[in-house]
């Protein structure tokens, strides 16, 4: 590992560096200072999980834990993500999408063929919009019309989810929604990683609690409920089996929260969120841990989630916990008058 510069060693991380991935040399206290150098000095790359009170907590890729003081760091920098460790689980864009939607459950839905339509007040893209995993039984041209006068009779912009997983139906579909004047939004991944990992990252998880139900506090903290609450709490209280975390953070509500829903093999996260006053301390690692502690006594063995191209900052959290890109999407919605 090279922290030289001009021959220097040279300390280029911060506080402000918590949360990324860091590769440091520091001293090592069992050894003297008559000892050559290999012998003096330790090398560890991993998450800068925190950096409190002059202790640094670096997670490795292994879950092991390493804690240190700042005294004894001589060199340190920030370096790229790792890259996925390993394939996700084996399954198909049509298992994936339907499992997601199972844990993500519209309040209303409908059949065309195939395609699921699906409406829960406006709350999120996903639970609005219509779901094309096959056939329609109509010629493209009249399914979207249908679609689209289906969301009408609900006061709602009509919205269709197009996936990778079929390349030739799927380019089909998107260029008539394309021709029509329908806009590309909310491009997405669908992610995946063994399950066991995520819980056995190390990271502490005793003080993060886990109910049934959302309450005021949780859906605050979550912070996507918009205008409607009953829409939100019957999209995010349904699924099979679904759990919320919570972290305490006092008078100002939850440090952090999340969601997870238990599907058979499939644990799903989402509503990962961390409050401001509370980020760069581990807390959505802890969360993620905790969820899929329960996960696992449940019977699952596979995770998914699904995160917008443009978060970076979840992106890199999900590839230091393993997860790997199945397949991409992104939904047209119709241009409204």
């Amino acid at each position: 590992m090279e922290f030289t510069t001009g021959g220097r060693l040279e300390i280029r991380i911060s506080t402000a560096d918590v949360g990324k991935r860091v590769s440091v040399r520091r001293l090592n206290p069992s050894v003297g200072s008559s000892a050559g150098s290999a012998e003096r000095f330790t090398d560890t790359v991993g998450v800068l999980t925190s950096w409190e009170g002059g202790v640094l907590r670096i997670t490795r890729r292994t879950g092991e834990i390493v804690t240190f003081g700042e005294d004894a760091l001589v060199a340190g920098k920030v370096v790229p993500a790792a890259p996925p460790r390993r394939r996700g689980p084996a399954a198909t864009v049509r298992e994936l999408q339907e499992t997601a939607a199972r844990g993500w459950p519209a309040r209303e839905t409908a059949r065309l063929g195939d395609w699921t339509l699906r409406a829960a007040g406006g709350f999120t893209t996903r639970a609005n919009s219509a779901l094309p995993l096959g056939a329609c039984g109509l010629p493209l041209p009249e399914a979207v019309d249908r679609v689209s006068a289906w969301y009408a009779e609900r006061s709602l912009p009509a919205a269709i989810q197009v996936t990778t997983g079929d390349p030739e139906r799927d380019a089909l579909l998107d260029a008539e929604l394309a021709g029509r004047g329908w806009t590309a939004e909310r491009h997405a991944l669908m992610r995946t990683a063994a399950l066991a990992p995520i819980a056995d990252t190390g990271a502490p998880t005793e003080h993060v609690q886990l109910t049934r139900t959302a309450d005021e506090a949780w859906l605050r903290a979550y912070g996507r409920t918009g205008a409607s609450a009953g829409d939100a709490l019957a999209v995010l209280g349904g699924g099979p089996s679904v759990w919320f975390a919570t972290v305490p953070g006092g008078a100002g509500g939850p440090a952090a929260v999340g969601r997870c829903v238990v599907d058979g093999r499939w644990a799903g996260f989402s509503a990962v969120a961390v409050h401001p006053d509370h980020r760069r301390q581990g807390l959505a690692t802890q969360v993620m841990a905790r969820l899929a502690e329960r996960a696992l006594s449940e019977g699952a063995s596979a995770a998914y989630l699904q995160v917008e191209t443009d978060n970076g900052a979840a992106a890199a959290l999900y590839d230091e916990l393993g997860f790997t890109t199945h397949h991409a999407y992104h939904y047209r919605r119709e241009a409204r008058p």
